[in-house]
């Protein structure tokens, strides 16, 4: 039987790969995600910063710090991948319970359908402008079917889109800098920044957002390595990648933010893509930063048409013993979730910048307290000790539900509440703090305490990692 490493389309699912069919090495981490975050959605990233308070100076700095923050805790969850050979949340199943876990799953796929739906809104400007057409649906739709294909075809394909797009992101973006430098009063722009606490966290807070929210996802890809590969470089190369693309992209969007601020509003604001299209000469350099754009936004929406795939399908096989997921089975899901980000990013509000910046900042509340609780569990309580065969029966040792650990989760959401400095809400601590918003922190401090000190004397792991057969896994794809 012909392991995905060699195959065109990807045969595993849910359930792990095993070791005859590893392959790769750590740097193939580093493209994925250099690729996956040099794109223009990182770019409005950091020009939300600057948008909503921020000076460009101390923006890039909170961004920076953000961005190092939320990279570390991103690249620990992928050094879980070779060591697993499982989906990120698939392992969620050792801390919340085989049924528990589908809580954070449920939200997590809102998450997927959410970055899609706001990355198909601004690829389909890339895409309309790119063939000359107006109407924004046109180019939403046949973004959504390039989404659909990629990401029907798997692992591997993905992987080469993300090397590809690592080369086109690197000239694309290397290009813009040159325009951004040569054309914005940069040393101006800097110079001329002022310091405003709540602005600085609230920068900080946006690049934590973005990195976190690749962690339920980050080691469905580092899975595929071998399993000797050191957990170092997994995390590293990972971290490198990460890190160096977002900041990168962000940069240049708090310095495109700042110089498009006009006494009548902001330019970027009402045209993202086209703006930057500008920046860059127009015609045919617009055109070629365009398709630059849309094979970014290509790389992280089939990330996320993948990932929700496989949190769906974590959902639908939890009852089962056993996870039958056959090829058709994946192209229906794949398009039945692609065709909702299109149907939601065309209905999706004209206030982008506002609703995105809401939106990342929610996504942080809600899943700071389940990567603390994995984290936390995987290495400071089981000890990377997991009964991988466990992970997919309702009568083994991790159980239907974990209480504690669920109590930890919605304590750890909840009391970041009063803390929330939104458009849509400002908890009651936030004006006794000057404005600043630092309800991920207390999320941070309060889940960690929770759940250590609830489950650290508790731990169900074996003394070591118990594997499944390959046989056994065979068994389940077929």
């Amino acid at each position: 039987m012909a392991s995905s490493s060699n195959s065109g389309i990807e045969k595993r699912s849910i359930e792990m790969v095993p070791d005859n069919e590893r392959h790769g090495t750590p740097r193939s981490q580093f493209t994925l995600w250099f690729g996956a975050n040099t794109q223009i959605t990182a770019i409005v990233d950091g020009a939300l910063a600057v948008v909503f308070g921020a000076d460009a100076l101390w923006a890039i700095i909170g961004l920076a710090i953000g961005n190092v923050i939320g990279g570390i805790v991103m690249a620990l969850h992928s050094a879980q991948g070779p060591q697993l050979g499982l989906p990120q949340m698939i392992s969620s199943r050792a801390q919340f319970g085989i049924i528990g876990a589908i809580i954070p799953l449920v939200l997590v796929v809102l998450m997927y359908i959410g970055f899609a739906s706001t990355g198909a809104v601004l690829s389909g400007q890339a895409v309309n402008l790119i063939i000359g057409v107006e109407t924004p649906a046109v180019g939403i739709i046949i973004f959504g079917a390039l989404t659909a294909l990629v990401a029907l075809l798997g692992y591997k394909y993905i992987h080469v889109l993300g090397r590809i797009s690592s080369v086109t992101g690197l000239l694309g973006f290397l290009f813009i800098t040159v325009c951004v430098i040569t054309q914005i009063d940069v040393p101006g722009l800097v110079s001329n920044s002022s310091f405003a606490f709540p602005a600085f966290l609230s920068a900080i807070a946006l690049s934590v957002g973005w990195q976190m929210t690749y962690g339920p996802y980050v080691a469905d890809y580092s899975r595929y390595l071998p399993r000797s590969t050191p957990s170092s470089k997994t995390f590293w190369f990972t971290f490198g990648g990460s890190v160096i693309g977002s900041q990168w992209s962000m940069t240049l969007g708090a310095l495109i933010g700042a110089a498009a601020m006009t006494e009548s509003g902001n330019e970027f604001v009402e045209n993202q893509v086209g703006y930057v299209g500008d920046i860059v000469g127009g015609g045919v350099y617009a055109l070629l930063i365009f398709i630059v754009i849309l094979l970014g936004k290509l790389t992280v929406n089939t990330l996320n048409a993948y990932g929700a795939f496989m949190c769906t399908l974590t959902i639908l096989t939890t009852f089962g013993e056993k996870a039958k997921i056959r090829r058709w089975t994946r192209a229906v899901f794949v398009i039945g979730i692609v065709t909702l980000t299109v149907l939601v990013a065309l209905v999706a509000s004209a206030d982008f910048l506002a609703n995105f910046k809401n939106f990342v900042l929610t996504l942080l509340m809600v899943f700071t307290p389940w990567s603390i609780i994995n984290l936390t569990d995987y290495y400071l309580i089981s000890k990377d000790r997991f009964d991988i065969p466990a992970f997919y029966r309702l009568d083994g040792r991790y159980g239907n539900w974990n209480w504690r650990a669920l109590l930890a989760y919605g304590v750890g959401v909840v009391v970041q509440i009063p803390f929330l400095a939104q458009s849509f809400y400002t908890g009651p601590m936030v004006s006794k703090l000057g404005g600043a918003d630092i309800s991920w922190l207390v999320g941070i401090a309060v889940t960690f305490v929770l759940y250590y000190f609830m489950l650290r004397n508790r731990s169900v792991a074996p003394a070591e990692t118990i594997y499944p057969e390959v046989e056994e896994l065979d068994a389940a794809r077929s």
